[in-house]
């Protein structure tokens, strides 16, 4: 446990920030999950209605740091491409 002041501090704010990083993660990997269940059922109106939601997640997640970059390319292009294979 910290003794000193700014590394009590310290511990605070990254208590936020892992908080905050949690909550963007846990709702990008929702969104994913989301599309990649309607690619899995065949269901290529609820896959084609979650994929722009889900690449706003991945991006907003990059935005912040929460993923690389390459990262979030990376996935937002083969959620794309395997929503167009269904067509």
């Amino acid at each position: 446990m910290a003794n000193i002041k700014s590394a009590e501090k310290q511990n605070r704010q990254r208590a936020k920030r892992q908080a905050r990083n949690t909550a963007q993660k846990t709702a990008m990997r929702s969104a994913v999950k989301r599309v990649r269940n309607a690619i899995g059922a065949k269901n290529n109106k609820d896959a084609q209605a979650a994929l722009p939601a889900a690449i706003r997640a991945v991006d907003r997640a990059a935005t912040k740091g929460v993923i690389k970059r390459g990262t979030a390319s990376r996935s937002i292009s083969r959620l794309t491409v395997a929503v167009q294979r269904m067509k």
